[in-house]
């Protein structure tokens, strides 16, 4: 029932106390009356609209104060259309509401009332946010809790719905009665099952355990339901079950027989077998969600003997309490298409589609869309794939290696893995739920098992690398074993946590980086070190986990590396007590390229932190036999112990942030800047200047907002007219960008303002002598521009990459594994090469099977391959002579590689020089 309009109240009120006397005590509903008299009073300036939804909400006076403010400052900065007010004014009370801990009302309630869609409230609240203080990070994190959850709610019912085909017979194929029972039954189990994960989840944003629970809900209504209204296979399945239950033998006679406990009776997994092989789901999985957390769960709510359909106002009262405590998405309107919770089609347009499949006509076979939890089955089927052979214990050839250390390690790694496991268990079942804590082993082992099998493939490459068999330092590092653990650990928490959702950002439960480095107390500075090398070591990695990886990596980075108490500042002390300089920029032409290295990750975690003290390096040149007794052969020896050793690690992430650092500014520069395209190097010169001289900058503070005032103070000494607000509006449409960046900067210890209030007080202050040498006739020598760098990590990619503007088109780049080698041939091939006859063999070789192979599927209609692959192993070995003949033509032609090289890199740098005039 709505509430009482309080204006009316109010009205009344006044009429019966003014036949009062003054002097009279009130009572307490007059003294309510007469505080909202007052209310009256102190609103009567305000918009009607905004006044009228207060009132709907019974929100207190300084909810309306606030909301009535930021109206005011969003209507003067932005256009608004007509009609639009009352939503405007809907999102500045959920704001100001948010913002003063005073939520009253839901957001179902809010957008019914002011009749808006949900996926246009969050985008309107996207465009509110002009100001940087606008929205507080305070506001962004709840509004960004309810945009995730809305995303995995709504990925969840679509998922519900397709299940129900499955399940469930067509209307138009039942009787009326039929219909009945079968909408019922469809409103009970998708209410059911939002009890279900609002009381044992947590985390109720976590898609993968949500979905794996609704099958849980949907197998308890299919054993209930009528066989009339099922489908096969699940209507035998259901007979079948049925007519084994046991039969219960009559109490006649039993007097005299002593009685029993009876023994739980074991879930029958039947229904759930086909409900996972329909959904391509683990079984193992979802049978553990149902044992640990549902059926405890149907115990709580009195539905384990249940023999009918429950009814839904049994629970919906229930989840009522949930919905009206959480004050977000009543869950339940999609069950009646309520148009605040459907997606906008543009929205649906944009989802990812999969390739075609033997599809013979674009309009016969339309392509479905990649679902999130589709998407994310598909992740974790793929992770599933490249651990089927490896084992949770180390293998013989890791136990080898262990064996030829002059310090065995084999007994602190299990330690170790049993202490972190312990430790990862006892966190994810606090973010998820006791009843999840079971789950969280499981993934674990998962990790545990990557985790071994990396570790044996790192070896293997240095072993080849180094020709050495003794890896006793390294493998007795702590914080080696560590970080690649939580490596291995970050690759499957990501895998089950990839949904392919929009997110407004990160959650403060996310499960996701950096979350690992806090559960096992790691320095992200230390994990940077092993992830190239992980990605380098696991030939099976898809793409979107080495973009996930290289997004931990930027964002260590960024940020991560440069906290307070960051072993990186240890290092750079030392290098200036030293006298050693912190890495240069590389040159020009150098960025253009993945940064070409040989460091591996113990190169990175054996590189030397301090001055040799005791015994120094041998000097006679000799090569080590072992990688225990010297540091790797990339740290090279000195010949004395008074100059400190260049750390590798400290060396190669100062050549990466220079990369990182360069590109984020070329793309605000390319926004912002195109019409003064000679303040980029300049501007280059004075952030890279600060990062290798004022690093003090950067603790406890990204690497963004020192890129933003050096772009803010180059303009303002070169009398550009760039606005912070103008920097941070193009800002905030980079990629991978936070607004608590430039909303909440470190000013000094425990105080936090905008970056602007950063500028005036930290970064001018720090730097003016510098900044204003660039207006002087003398300015400071400019920095090289270094090219745009690619991703360093495409080079590993193993999963076929779409082509570009095209949905059902896939290159599939050339697979190698240390595990299982395999031959790679390799042609180059470039222009003015000669006349066409030296190719005829290669021709006859690839056409003649070709023939062959369509000569006998002639018959049927081609048949498009599911993805393009571009496999260089696809010889023909069916061939010798033609083979060895083959072989020939190509030494031949390696012949003329080196020239045609040559050719190629004179062109191209005619190329250059040209663009450069």
């Amino acid at each position: 029932m709505p509430p009482k309009n309080p204006r009316k109240a109010a009205s009344s009120a006044s009429a019966a106390e003014g036949s009062k006397p003054v002097s009279k005590q009130l009572s307490g509903s007059e003294l309510l009356s007469q505080e909202s008299r007052l209310k009256d009073e102190r609103h009567k300036d305000k918009a009607a609209e905004l006044v009228s939804l207060c009132e709907h909400f019974r929100v207190a006076d300084e909810v309306c104060d606030k909301a009535w403010e930021l109206s005011q400052i969003l209507l003067s900065s932005m256009e608004t259309e007509q009609g639009t007010n009352k939503m405007l004014y809907g999102a500045c009370l959920l704001i100001a509401a948010i913002e003063l801990d005073e939520v009253q009302f839901t957001l179902s309630d809010l957008l019914k009332n002011i009749n808006m869609n949900v996926s246009n409230f969050f985008n309107l609240l996207k465009k509110l946010d002009v100001n940087m203080d606008t929205i507080s990070t305070k506001v962004n994190s709840v509004v960004s809790r309810l945009e995730k959850k809305y995303e995995v709610q709504h990925a969840l019912y679509q998922r519900f719905e397709t299940n129900l085909k499955k399940i469930f017979v067509e209307e138009s194929s039942t009787r009326v009665k039929a219909v009945s029972d079968s909408k019922s039954i469809v409103r009970s189990c998708w209410i059911l099952f939002l009890l279900a994960k609002g009381k044992v989840l947590q985390m109720e944003d976590d898609l993968v355990i949500s979905f794996q629970l609704l099958l849980c809900v949907l197998e308890y209504f299919v054993k209930l339901s009528p066989h009339a209204l099922l489908k096969q296979p699940f209507k035998d399945v259901v007979k079948d079950l049925k007519e084994t239950v046991p039969i219960r033998s009559s109490r006649r006679g039993t007097g005299r027989i002593v009685r029993t406990a009876p023994k739980p009776v074991e879930p029958d997994f039947r229904v759930v077998e086909v409900l996972c092989k329909e959904n391509e789901c683990n079984i193992d999985e979802v049978k553990n969600v149902y044992q640990k957390s549902f059926m405890s769960f149907l115990e709580m709510v009195n539905l384990t003997n249940q023999d009918g359909i429950p009814k839904e106002e049994e629970f919906s009262k229930q989840y009522e309490e949930l919905y009206m405590k959480n004050k977000d998405i009543d869950a339940r309107l999609f069950l009646d298409q309520d148009e605040t919770l459907l997606r906008l089609k543009t929205e649906e347009c944009l989802l990812e589609k999969t390739p075609k499949k033997n599809c013979l006509d674009d309009d016969s076979n339309l392509i479905p869309p990649q679902t999130p939890v589709r998407a994310a089955l598909n992740s974790i089927n793929q992770l599933k794939i490249i651990l089927n052979s490896a084992s949770s214990k180390p293998s013989e050839n890791l136990m080898k290696y262990f064996g030829n250390c002059t310090v065995n390690p084999t007994e602190g790694i299990a330690k170790r893995v049993d202490r972190l496991g312990m430790a990862f268990t006892d966190r994810f079942a606090k973010a998820m739920g006791q009843a999840c804590a079971e789950i969280g082993s499981q993934r674990y082992k998962l990790g545990v098992r990557l985790y071994y099998r990396i570790m044996e493939i790192m070896l293997k490459l240095e072993e080849m690398r180094l020709s050495v068999h003794n890896f006793s330092m390294l493998l007795n590092d702590n914080i080696f074993h560590t970080s690649l653990l939580a490596c291995a650990l970050e690759v499957v928490m990501a895998t089950y946590g990839s949904t392919n959702l929009k997110s407004f950002g990160s959650s403060e439960t996310d499960l996701l980086f950096p979350w690992i480095l806090d559960v096992f107390g790691l320095k992200a500075f230390d994990f940077y070190k092993v992830i190239e090398s992980f990605i380098k070591a696991e030939p099976n990695l898809t793409w979107e986990m080495i973009k996930h990886l290289e997004r931990c990596e930027h964002r260590i980075m960024e940020s991560l590396a440069w906290v307070s108490d960051s072993p990186l500042f240890e290092l750079l002390k030392q290098l200036k007590e030293q006298g050693v300089q912190v890495e240069q920029s590389e040159m020009p032409g150098g960025l253009d390229l993945p940064l070409q290295h040989n460091h591996t990750a113990a190169d990175l975690y054996l590189s030397p932190v301090k001055t040799p003290g005791k015994k120094a390096p041998p000097t006679n040149g000799r090569k080590p036999q072992t990688a225990n007794d010297h540091a790797p052969p990339s740290a090279p020896a000195q010949p004395t112990s008074q100059k400190m050793q260049k750390s590798t690690s400290l060396s190669l992430f100062y050549k990466k942030v220079f990369r990182l650092a360069y590109k984020r500014l070329n793309m605000l520069c390319t926004t912002l800047l195109r019409e003064h395209s000679e303040l980029e190097p300049i501007i280059w010169t004075l952030l890279q200047h600060t990062l290798q001289h004022e690093y003090e900058l950067m603790k406890d503070r990204h690497l963004d907002q020192i890129m933003m005032s050096a772009m803010y103070a180059i303009c303002k000494v070169k009398n550009i007219d760039l606005r912070f607000k103008t920097i941070v509006t193009a800002y905030k449409d980079l990629p991978n960008t936070n607004q608590e960046t430039f909303k909440r900067v470190l000013i000094r210890e425990g105080q936090y303002d905008s970056i602007i209030v950063f500028y005036n007080l930290v970064f001018m202050q720090k730097l003016k002598t510098n900044i204003l040498q660039y207006a002087s006739s003398r300015p400071p020598t400019l920095s090289p521009i270094p090219q745009i760098p690619c991703s360093p990590y495409k080079l590993y990619a193993n999963s076929p990459l779409r082509v570009p503007g095209s949905n059902n088109i896939y290159i599939s780049p050339l697979k190698s594994s240390m595990l299982s080698p395999t031959k790679k041939i390799q042609i180059s091939i470039g222009d003015s090469f000669g006349t066409s006859d030296k190719f005829q063999m290669i021709n006859q070789m690839v056409s003649s099977e070709w023939s062959h192979k369509r000569g006998m599927d002639m018959a049927d209609a081609p048949r498009p391959l599911k993805r393009l692959r571009f496999d260089a192993e696809e010889a023909d070995n069916s061939k010798p002579a033609q083979e060895s003949m083959f072989q020939k033509k190509l030494a031949e032609m390696t012949s003329t590689r080196t020239r045609m090289q040559e050719q190629k890199l004179k062109g191209g740098a005619d190329s250059l020089s040209r663009e450069e005039k």
